[in-house]
């Protein structure tokens, strides 16, 4: 921990580090600039954050063959990126990715592995969790010592201490099995937040809602979710219930919270099973098992008439959420985001076409992630990193940098 007798003021230590966080290599002046400390304050700020393992110090400009002018050359520095690592993960129903980034954000290692049925249960989740980072750490040569901050996306609600709330089928709890209280007992910092939520976190940072500060992200996996940002700020919900679907269940012309995906693939089998596929139809030949809402959409991008009426009434499912939102939120924005947005640009062309008339606000820009099926784990990481910068004062790294970054 810090001690509270630090020779610089938290507050000088606190605006330095912000400074360092958001720059790359810079040199004492432009620091003091920056951050408006006097010459010796921002000095005893910079040294103090090397002492603790946040900064190192670069060789000088002279010692680098660099311009300067006469007299004593300026000191350099850069945030020490390699001191500690963050850790995201996707932790959906069928697969958890985890990706290990070290302290700007570059990426280390990312793995996938795929779940049964079986890691429903509360405590094999908790073993796949801990298994699924130990092995993300292990390939990017890291262990848990050298974890700052982890943060875990979960499909649930989830409230701002990491709980997810009581369910009828008890899904969400099997979703959550106090995830964080499980990984608090090694990682100084952890998050655990809804997937959708994460999704909205990498739009916001990397995505196609860089600079918006009104937005939502519609996750359009297996079933849907939701991740709204208004005024700038993540809504969460006393619950973490902001961007649950199950209203939609209530609404007319949507009737669920089925994905795009699922509902494709749900039509087209109702469709094999009642006879209606046109006699001939290339689907007839298909087994049942492979009858996909990827493959429809497939077939509607080649031009198959009967596919396209298919893609058409999800576009007006899709028309109908995004006009719910719309009337909600007012957002500029609402963004597609999952696995199966990238295969989604007829669905919402359609779409964006019915949005007018469903509307009496102005509508929102209708758009496609280009995340892929990354969002997620990418907004765990830009979580972390969040958690990480805003608490590293607090908690400390606890070793040297160099004991913590070694497996």
């Amino acid at each position: 921990m810090i001690s509270e007798t630090v020779s610089a003021s938290r507050a000088s230590l606190r605006s330095m580090l912000d400074f360092a966080w958001a720059t790359g290599v810079f040199v004492s002046t432009e620091a003091m600039e920056a951050t408006g400390l006097t010459r010796s304050t921002a000095i005893s700020a910079l040294d103090e954050l090397i002492d603790l393992g946040l900064l190192r110090e670069l060789p000088n400009a002279r010692a680098v063959g660099g311009e300067y002018s006469k007299g004593r050359p300026s000191r350099r520095f850069e945030l020490d990126a390699d001191a500690a690592v963050v850790v995201g993960v996707d932790a959906g129903r069928s697969h958890l990715t985890t990706m290990v980034a070290d302290l700007r954000g570059e990426p280390l290692a990312r793995c996938t592995v795929e779940l049964d049925a079986g890691h429903e249960d509360a405590g094999q989740r908790r073993a796949a969790v801990q298994r699924a980072i130990d092995a993300a750490l292990t390939a990017a040569g890291r262990s848990r010592h050298a974890v700052l901050a982890v943060c875990v996306g979960v499909p649930a609600p989830v409230n701002s201490v990491g709980i997810s709330p009581t369910q009828r089928d008890g899904f969400w709890r099997r979703m959550n099995p106090d995830l964080r209280g499980l990984l608090e007992e090694w990682a100084p910092i952890v998050r655990v937040e809804n997937d959708a939520a994460l999704a909205a976190v990498a739009e916001g940072a990397v995505g196609a809602a860089v600079g918006l500060r009104d937005f939502v992200v519609l996750l359009a996996g297996h079933r849907l979710g939701a991740g709204v940002v208004v005024d700038g700020h993540l809504l969460r919900g006393v619950h973490g219930g902001v961007g649950e679907m199950r209203a939609f269940d209530f609404v007319s012309g949507v009737g669920s919270a089925a994905g795009i995906g699922l509902l494709l693939t749900d039509w087209v089998a109702q469709a094999a099973a009642d006879g209606q596929i046109p006699a001939g139809h290339v689907l007839t030949s298909v087994p049942s098992d492979r009858m996909t809402g990827r493959l429809v959409l497939d077939l509607a991008r080649s031009g198959d008439a009967w596919a396209t009426s298919l893609v058409e009434r999800a576009g007006g499912v899709l028309a109908r959420i995004t006009a719910v939102f719309g009337s909600l939120y007012d957002p500029e924005r609402v963004i597609v985001a999952g696995a199966i947005a990238d295969g989604l640009a007829e669905v919402l062309d359609v779409a964006r076409a019915l949005l007018p008339g469903e509307v009496d606000v102005p509508a929102p820009e209708l758009s496609l992630s280009s995340l892929g099926g990354t969002s997620v784990v990418t907004g765990a990481v830009s979580a972390a990193l969040d958690a990480a910068r805003a608490d590293v004062l607090r908690v400390g790294l606890g070793e040297s940098a160099a004991s913590r970054a070694a497996v």
